[in-house]
């Protein structure tokens, strides 16, 4: 959405909010970073997913943050996420 000036409505949904992906292109917008691409979606979700269900909900968005931070492929994230996932790491890990 990088053709909105500052004040321009964004196109909201039938209830009158942004969608998701609406508002996270507003968000990168801003942010002056491209917004994630379909399979990026595909792949943060998935993290999110992954997080969520191995443990508490919250664990979602820090999972993200966390992968982020560390600049790595969406790719390599899940996997470890999924790792976790499945039970506990050997010993020696």
């Amino acid at each position: 959405m990088g053709g909105l000036h500052p004040g321009t409505r964004p196109a909201r949904d039938t209830k009158g909010h942004m969608t998701a992906h609406q508002w996270i292109e507003q968000f990168a917008d801003r942010l002056g970073v491209t917004p994630p691409s379909d399979d990026d979606w595909d792949q943060i979700l998935g993290l999110a997913a992954e997080a969520a269900h191995s443990s508490e909900r919250m664990a979602a968005p820090v999972a993200c943050w966390l992968a982020a931070l560390t600049g790595r492929p969406l790719s390599e994230a899940l996997a470890v996420a999924a790792q976790i996932g499945s039970g506990p790491t050997p010993a020696g890990d």
